[in-house]
């Protein structure tokens, strides 16, 4: 069910990019690590160091030998591309994946592959250094690099991040690929500054007073959302949110009748490959009498800071505070 979700979520990542040349939406993920959550609420990144040794084990677990140089990478899934280039490391990226070409503009003339059918006989012609992909590429069990691998290119796998701490895990070890340590620690500890400022904001709210939230992902042709051990979810926690989805885990498959039935006071959406999200929720047949319809408190969330797991959560954790609770998290 599992890997299922991850290609529906896939899907409509490649429907998102190719309907609105937005960012895409997946924010399904295979790794099982957990998030440390502080008392205040934040969330605390991993200790890392620019001397770290060079890695020898990616973050799905498998061994791999890197180049003595690293100066040419191709870039399979979108989120990783964004952390490269916030790395400094744009110039490096020979290729990517089609969604990255299609939502970074920067990137629009460099050689695109298809993340699931990748072409290995180009990608070997351009003799990359690293290949780092998501384990959005292997969803059905298959290993499309296989051949890559065989041939003596490097290739690392990063399953894409579940958890906020996954998320400085994932940062660390990208930086830690491309010799990019110091860049790493400082983009590390920005994001935990400003995690912890929404913290601090939240922590204001009065238990009583605090919203609950339902947040989708995916509409047509079903609905998809979030549960705990989610980043999104510890999004909906930091600022002082409750999530309605919030006693089920991972990434989940949900009918109208359970949102409904669960009658948050907030909507939220990032689903950008319908033309109007935010309308057809206010339409939405028998979800007249739902909280968050009644008030017309559905809003839009940037799709590309909510959709991939990375440092540039900011945006949206800022679009999500002001609409939940204006009065504290001003602009």
């Amino acid at each position: 069910m599992k890997k299922l979700l991850s290609f529906v979520l896939t899907l409509a990542l490649a429907l998102s990019t190719a309907g609105c040349g937005n960012a895409p939406s997946t924010p399904a993920s295979e790794s099982g690590e957990s998030s440390s959550v502080e008392s205040t609420g934040s969330i605390s990144s991993s200790e890392s160091s620019s001397d770290a040794a060079v890695p020898t084990v990616d973050r799905a677990g498998n061994d791999f030998t890197l180049p003595e140089s690293v100066s040419t990478v191709i870039s399979m899934a979108p989120s990783i591309t964004q952390t490269l280039i916030d790395l400094g490391c744009k110039d490096m990226i020979v290729a990517a994946d089609t969604n990255s070409t299609a939502m970074i503009p920067e990137l629009a003339d460099l050689p695109a592959f298809d993340m699931m059918a990748p072409d290995v006989e180009k990608m070997a012609a351009m003799t990359p250094d690293v290949i780092l992909v998501s384990s959005l590429s292997m969803w059905d069990g298959s290993a499309p690099f296989q051949p890559l691998q065989d041939m003596g290119i490097t290739f690392v796998e990063i399953p894409t991040s579940a958890t906020i701490e996954d998320i400085y895990k994932d940062i660390e070890f990208i930086a830690s690929v491309v010799g990019k340590g110091a860049e790493g620690e400082k983009i590390n500890a920005d994001l935990k500054t400003q995690l912890d400022e929404f913290a601090a904001k939240a922590a204001s709210i009065p238990d009583s007073e605090r919203k609950t939230v339902y947040f989708e992902i995916a509409n047509a042709p079903s609905f998809y959302s979030t549960g705990a051990g989610t980043y999104l979810d510890e999004m909906i926690t930091l600022i002082g949110g409750k999530n309605v989805m919030g006693d089920q885990e991972g990434w989940l498959s949900v009918t109208a009748e359970n949102i409904a039935a669960a009658n948050p006071d907030v909507i939220f959406t990032n689903t950008n490959y319908i033309p109007d999200a935010v309308g057809d929720l206010l339409k939405q047949e028998g979800w007249e009498k739902v909280t968050a319809v009644a008030n017309k408190d559905v809003y839009f969330i940037d799709n590309m800071s909510s959709s991939l797991p990375n440092e540039n959560i900011i945006l949206a954790l800022e679009q999500m505070g002001q609409a939940l609770y204006p009065d504290v998290f001003t602009k």
